[in-house]
């Protein structure tokens, strides 16, 4: 599975301090039972997505390509995230186009020379 990380990749207060470690879990597909995260829909007609760590374990991921916006400790905070992803790129934009948004931020993120 090919995983990609958010440039400002939004973290659970839980987990700032090991974000290393359970990035490099995530990319080793080790179980983390209670991790749940956020990417970018797989479809371009959605917006974003909730997973279970657990959920990537399966085979259907294997092939699979995420863009992964947050980690966080359960599913009502990824909603809560997921709400303030949508003020945030609505107060800037004036609109609610997330995927646009974030990719454009990834972007520009890595054209100044950093990677995500």
């Amino acid at each position: 599975m090919q995983m990609t990380f958010y440039c400002d990749l939004y973290m659970s207060d839980v987990w700032k301090n090991k974000k290393e470690k359970i990035v490099e879990k995530l990319q080793k597909n080790k179980l983390q039972p209670q991790v749940y995260i956020i990417a970018l829909a797989q479809g371009e007609q959605n917006q974003l997505e909730i997973f279970s760590s657990m959920l990537i374990k399966q085979h259907v991921f294997e092939n699979a390509s995420l863009f992964i916006v947050g980690i966080v400790s359960g599913y009502e905070e990824a909603l809560l995230v997921i709400e303030e992803i949508s003020r945030k790129v609505y107060k800037e934009t004036g609109e609610l186009h997330i995927r646009r948004f974030l990719l454009k931020r990834q972007e520009e993120f890595e054209r100044a020379g950093y990677k995500g």
